[in-house]
């Protein structure tokens, strides 16, 4: 607090406030800037790569759920609308002995629509959920082997 006497014998005082101001500012472009990358960095899903080799001919276990970047879902080979998911996925379950769900998605998918449906998934009955990945090209590159799996 600064204090000074002017010509009339009295005492002024002023409370400097540019540093508070500058503290504020500083912390304020902080928080921007993390809650952008914190943001852009949660928005979507890398689906994980596998690296154990499978038999591409072998048939999975279990149902097979697919989502794609369009916002399209697939039981099996057929396409299916959301509501329609819980009905087709507990009557699959029941003819199937093996209670397992594959969620199969797009590199794209966003995460909240994957636990949606892994939710209506549990919902209708699986007992087990599995996510499939992408396989890996020989070496082990993290790039994507044309043509490669699911």
């Amino acid at each position: 607090m600064a204090m000074s006497s002017n010509k009339g014998g009295g005492v002024f005082s002023d409370i400097n406030i540019t540093p508070l101001t500058d503290i504020f500012l500083v912390l304020l472009i902080i928080f921007m800037v993390t809650t952008a990358v914190t943001i852009e960095s949660a928005a979507h899903v890398d689906l994980p790569k596998a690296e154990a080799q499978t038999n591409p001919n072998e048939k999975p276990k279990g149902i097979i759920v697919t989502y794609t970047a369009d916002h399209l879902i697939y039981l099996g080979d057929k396409q299916v609308t959301e509501p329609e998911l819980v009905l087709q996925l507990h009557d699959a379950l029941a003819n199937s002995t093996d209670k397992i769900v594959i969620f199969q998605g797009d590199p794209k998918v966003i995460l909240g629509d994957m636990v949606r449906i892994l939710d209506m998934a549990k919902s209708a009955g699986a007992e087990a959920i599995a996510i499939a990945v992408s396989s890996l090209p020989p070496g082990g590159a993290s790039a994507r082997a044309p043509g490669g799996g699911a």
